[in-house]
């Protein structure tokens, strides 16, 4: 079973998410532990191949996780966040530049063997 890896504050922004929420993620983290994919994850266009992106409806709020399996042994979970959002489903810009920065800080942690 591959680990689970949290970058920059992703960790903490989990435990802010309501429990219904946060078992999704974790469900779904715990698919892709196991080499699946949980019907949650879905891929995340214009960051790169193997990152995916897990909703989960919670009233009327939307909650987020981005992960990426394509870099070593490991599952990073690069961000976590509510989408505020008003404007469509689609992740806004400003958390797709996030998402792409700690990718890169994913690759680097990789590297070093975090």
């Amino acid at each position: 079973m591959k680990d689970v890896k949290w970058v920059g504050n992703s960790h903490e922004q989990i435990q802010s998410f309501p429990k219904p929420p946060r078992q999704i993620v974790g469900d779904a983290l715990l698919f892709a532990q196991l080499g699946k994919k949980h019907q949650k994850a879905k891929p995340l266009r214009g960051v790169g191949s193997g990152v995916f992106e897990i909703t989960a409806r919670y009233n009327t709020n939307t909650y987020r996780a981005v992960y990426t399996v394509k870099i070593g042994e490991n599952i990073y979970v690069l961000h976590v966040f509510q989408k505020k959002s008003t404007r469509g489903i689609s992740t806004p810009k400003k958390e797709i530049d996030l998402i792409k920065q700690r990718l890169r800080m994913a690759k680097e942690m990789e590297a070093k063997n975090e």
